[in-house]
């Protein structure tokens, strides 16, 4: 299949990760794979490994539906002439819906679905630009089925609608290091044998609250625990961080590492890991850190039924809810609980988390949609 892969940019983030993970894979298998990127941020560019004639190229929009770089995808579609488009997200989407009729390409459109919420009136707003296109997307794919139920409550559904959810390589995420090994790399982050390392990596974002985190580490440590966060990424709410750990006296408590192209050192490093997203859909970083071993503490939000068996790989705690997060993280302050769930960890993210499962899923889907677009074709 010639395929063409369609990011908003190419920050860093979940989606686009996702879409250069699916493209370099699926090129590896063979296909023609090719990726373009609406807003020059190419953070992630590095990542793209394309082999042959596969092509990336900027689209240079300068603002939020800029119709040059639309006349230049549309170019690229009509010049590349893929056998489907597949949209990260619906602002992709939407440019890619344009373009196709600008070029008057059959190509089918799929979009992959990374978030669940709209908090404010601009994204309200945006929406309801984005309904018409995915409506008459070809398919949705969701990554958790939290999110599809979601969006099918809403209306917000496609002419076909599934589920893959999100994997991770997990030969490379695999702590294969040993005891030892793994002490020197806390001892060199300037934490104990003793300390209890509670991790988290993603971007510092408000809807990460990464705030509530700090305050459950001020508790733990009030309580008599030696309690640590170590904040895996870097991001614009970095100065309310420090700021709010030198309020609650923890500042010597709190690493920021900033952003790290290779998280597993750090992850190596922890004995939990937490997310305490207010919103999410199915985070890649969890799936990461379960790989690692790790058990997890997850805001109940988006798919994270789907990713923890509380007691078994992890906890779970309604978000927002400080005191259940303290609870839970003193629950895993024990280390055999921490060695039990984050063998359950491994072994989840190994059955239904894998890179390779995820792969699979979607070449299949992407050659029964060309199947389906191709007798479509013939009949017209």
């Amino acid at each position: 299949m010639r395929l063409l892969f369609l990011t908003g940019s190419l920050a860093h983030g979940g989606a686009e990760h996702h879409a250069i993970t699916l493209a370099n894979r699926l090129a590896e298998r063979g296909h023609d794979c090719h990726l373009g990127y609406v807003k020059p941020e190419c953070d992630q560019l590095a990542r793209l490994r394309l082999p042959g004639a596969g092509t990336a190229f900027c689209l240079r929009a300068t603002g939020y539906l800029d119709l040059r770089a639309l006349g230049r995808l549309a170019n690229r579609v009509a010049h590349i002439r893929p056998a489907a488009v597949v949209a990260a997200n619906p602002y992709a989407l939407m440019y890619a819906s344009l373009a196709r009729v600008r070029s008057r390409a059959r190509a089918p459109l799929v979009m992959t679905y990374h978030s669940t919420r709209w908090p404010g009136l601009k994204q309200q707003a945006q929406l309801l630009a984005y309904r018409p296109c995915i409506w008459t997307a070809d398919c949705t794919v969701f990554v958790c089925e939290y999110q599809r139920r979601y969006c099918t409550r809403r209306g917000l559904l496609s002419r076909r609608n599934t589920v893959i959810h999100n994997g991770v390589d997990t030969q490379r995420f695999h702590d294969h290091g040993s005891e030892a090994e793994r002490q020197a790399l806390r001892a060199a982050l300037g934490y104990a044998n003793t300390d209890y390392v509670i991790g988290s990596v993603a971007a510092l974002r408000p809807e990460k609250n990464h705030i509530q985190l700090l305050e459950a580490t001020a508790r733990l440590r009030h309580a008599g625990c030696a309690a640590k966060a170590l904040l895996i990424g870097d991001g614009r709410m970095r100065g309310a961080v420090e700021a709010r750990a030198r309020d609650l006296g923890i500042e010597r408590d709190v690493l920021i590492t900033g952003f790290r192209e290779d998280v597993r050192p750090y992850l190596s490093a922890c004995n939990v890991v937490c997310v305490c997203s207010l919103t999410e859909a199915l985070s890649l970083a969890a799936i990461e850190a379960m790989a690692m071993a790790k058990p997890l503490v997850h805001s109940q939000v988006g798919g994270a039924t789907e990713l923890i068996e509380p007691g078994r790989n992890g906890l779970l705690f309604p978000a927002g809810d400080t005191a259940a997060l303290v609870d839970c993280l003193q629950r895993l302050s024990d280390r055999n609980a921490q060695r039990m769930m984050g063998r359950g960890a491994r072994v989840k993210a190994e059955i239904a988390f894998s890179e390779k499962l995820m792969v699979d899923r979607y070449e299949q889907l992407l050659l029964e949609v060309c199947v389906c677009s191709d007798h479509a074709t013939a009949r017209a």
